[in-house]
């Protein structure tokens, strides 16, 4: 056996046992992207005035988006009920720019984006293509405030029985988990990130 060989041998192994260990974590993460919605609010910039009226924006959404999506039972429901609402969306937030003397343009769309992880309070959500309200004032230059609209996890909240509903066991203990997925969670973000240039560059 030359040499290349006896390099490549163990080589191989080691990626096909690494391969192994992370495709069930990859699969779960992709299952979550594809069943959650997301909500993004980008601040004209990262000036604390910007950043404060972003808040305050989302309070208004988030208010509204309550009474809106209540009765929402699927994540298609809550892509299409976002569609046929934009208009109220952008006023809401185009109202409470007003109130707070800012003059500040919105808009307001939904998109199938590539999301980098991302920490939310007590869950984590993984890399990956998701569906999303993006709300971006002014120039949208500034860091975004986000979480779940479906389901209804930053809305008035989703009960245990409502998510074991949407999500499964091994999708609740991923975004639920701990440190211990780190690592995990970097491998997914990197396999994401090539797979969304493969797809939509």
């Amino acid at each position: 056996m030359n040499k290349s060989i006896k390099i490549f041998v163990p080589l191989f192994l080691v990626f096909a046992f690494l391969f192994s260990y992370i495709t069930p974590f990859i699969n779960t993460s992709e299952q979550i992207s594809e069943e959650v919605f997301r909500l993004h609010i980008l601040a004209n910039s990262d000036s604390r005035e910007d950043q404060e009226l972003k808040l305050k924006v989302r309070d208004d959404i988030l208010a509204a988006g309550e009474k809106l999506f209540k009765t929402s039972s699927s994540l298609d429901e809550t892509i299409e009920l976002c569609k046929k609402n934009l208009d109220f969306f952008q006023n809401t937030a185009k109202n409470c720019l007003k109130e707070n003397g800012s003059a500040y343009g919105v808009k307001v769309y939904v998109d199938k984006e590539y999301f980098n992880t991302r920490e939310y309070e007590e869950f984590t959500l993984p890399s990956g293509i998701y569906n999303a309200l993006k709300i971006e004032i002014g120039q949208g230059k500034g860091h975004n405030w986000w979480c779940v609209m479906f389901p209804a996890i930053c809305l008035s909240g989703v009960t245990d029985d409502e998510l074991n509903n949407y999500l499964s066991e091994d999708e609740q203990k991923l975004i639920y988990s701990d440190s211990k997925y780190e690592i995990r969670f970097k491998i997914v973000e990197l396999y994401e990130k090539i797979k969304s240039k493969l797809l939509y560059e």
